[in-house]
C-alpha cells in the first residue's frame, strides 16, 4: 500500500538533481504534475498566459537562491517542474497513509479552546472586508521542533467562508518538519498547479537566520487574477510559482474574508507537559530586530487588483506566556510584528 501511494504521489522524473541537503529533487513534466489528478483538472494543461499583476509592487530584490537544491548549479529543463521526492520513510512517519500530505479540517485560529486539539498561534489578522489577496516578508529561521508529531510553520492564510466543514484557505510560508497534521500542503495533493521550473516547493531554504546575526526573508504574494479567477502565488518581487484554479473553490471564488499571518505550532503535550517545540526564532517577541522573527511590509489586494496596506491590524495569542506577539507599523517596514517563543518554559509548562 505504501509503495503504490508512493507511485501516485511521485511521478516519472525526466531529471533528477541530488540536493546536498539530501532531498531528492525530479523535474517532471509540468502536465504530469500531481495537479492534473485532481478529478476537476484531469485532461487539463497549465496555463499558457500570465495573469494580471497587482498594482503597486515595489521593486524588491529577487533572490532566486533560497533553496538548498540550487546551489548544485542544476536545473530543471524547460517544459519541467522541480518536485522534491517523498520518502518511504516519511510516510511510515504519517499517522494514515491515506492521510499522508493532507490536512485536517480547517478551524478558525481565533477561538479560545485551541489546546484540545493541539494546535497553538500567535497571528496578526485583518477581516471585514473583501481580500482579493495578500502580501508579506517572513523571517525564515530553523526553529527546534520537540517531537517528531509536531511542526513548527509561519505562513499567511486567507479564509472564505464558515470555519467548519464549509470553509476555503489558501496558505503559504515556511516550515520545520511535515505539516502531516491538518487541505494539503507542498504538491502532495492534487489542486495546486505549478509553472516555473526554479522553485520546489516543499525543499529546504537555505540560508536561515541566525540569532543576533544575519536575517533572510522570503517575500510571498497570493493574489486573485481578475482576469480568470485563479489565484496566483508569487515569491521575491517577480517570481510567479503557479496558481490555485478558480474551479477548486467555492467561497474563494469571491475572494477572502479573513487574512492571517502569523505561526502556528502543534503541541502534542508529552508526557502531561507543554512541549518545547519553538515558534518563529524561539524568542519572544519582545526580544525583536535579530533576536525575534518577524512579518514585515504587510499588505492587502483590493477590488481594484492593488496592493494597500493594512488598516487594521490586530494580533492574538492562544497562549502569550509559551508564544507571543506585538505589531507596530513604521515607514521602512510598514506594518509588521514580531512573534514566537520557547514553548515550554517557567511560565508555560
Amino acid at each position: 500500500m505504501i509503495k503504490a501511494r508512493l507511485m501516485m504521489i511521485n511521478k516519472p522524473a525526466v531529471k533528477t538533481i541530488q540536493s546536498p541537503d539530501g532531498d531528492i529533487i525530479d523535474c517532471v513534466l509540468t502536465h504530469k504534475q500531481p495537479a492534473f489528478d485532481h478529478p476537476l483538472l484531469r485532461g487539463q494543461k497549465p496555463l499558457d498566459d500570465h495573469p494580471e499583476m497587482p498594482k503597486g509592487q515595489n521593486g524588491e530584490e529577487e533572490f532566486e537562491e533560497f533553496q538548498a537544491w540550487r546551489t548544485t548549479g542544476e536545473t530543471c529543463p524547460e517544459g519541467t517542474v522541480p518536485i522534491r521526492r517523498t520518502r518511504e520513510e516519511e510516510m511510515l512517519r504519517a499517522s494514515s497513509v491515506r492521510r499522508f500530505g493532507r490536512k485536517g479540517p480547517i478551524r478558525s485560529f481565533l477561538r479560545t479552546d485551541t489546546t484540545s486539539n493541539f494546535h497553538e498561534h500567535a497571528v496578526g489578522y485583518v477581516n471585514g472586508d473583501r481580500y482579493y489577496g495578500a502580501k508579506a516578508s517572513m523571517n525564515v529561521w530553523a526553529p527546534h521542533v520537540a517531537n517528531t508529531q509536531e511542526f513548527s510553520l509561519s505562513q499567511m492564510w486567507i479564509i472564505s467562508g464558515s470555519f467548519g466543514g464549509d470553509l476555503n484557505s489558501i496558505e503559504a510560508g515556511w516550515q520545520s518538519d511535515a505539516y502531516r497534521t491538518t487541505g494539503c500542503y507542498n504538491l502532495l495533493c492534487s489542486g495546486f498547479v505549478q509553472t516555473n521550473n526554479r522553485i520546489s516547493i516543499g525543499a529546504a531554504i537555505s540560508p536561515t537566520s541566525s540569532y543576533g546575526g544575519r536575517q533572510y526573508d522570503i517575500s510571498i504574494l497570493i493574489w486573485k487574477d481578475p482576469k480568470r479567477g485563479d489565484w496566483w502565488l508569487q515569491f521575491g518581487s517577480r517570481i510567479l510559482v503557479g496558481y490555485w484554479p478558480s474551479m477548486l473553490f467555492t467561497h474563494l471564488k469571491g475572494g477572502g474574508s479573513m487574512i492571517q499571518f502569523g505561526g502556528e505550532v502543534v503541541n502534542r503535550m508529552a508526557a502531561g507537559l507543554h512541549t518545547a517545540t519553538q515558534m518563529g526564532s524561539g524568542h519572544f517577541s519582545g526580544e525583536g530586530f535579530g533576536k525575534a522573527s518577524y512579518f514585515r511590509n504587510l499588505q492587502v489586494v483590493d477590488w481594484d487588483n492593488s496592493l494597500v496596506p493594512l488598516s487594521n491590524l490586530k494580533v492574538t495569542a492562544d497562549h502569550p506566556n509559551c508564544y507571543d506577539i506585538r505589531g507596530g507599523s513604521n515607514h521602512a517596514w510598514g506594518n509588521y510584528f514580531f512573534y514566537g517563543g520557547p514553548g515550554r518554559n517557567s511560565r508555560c509548562s
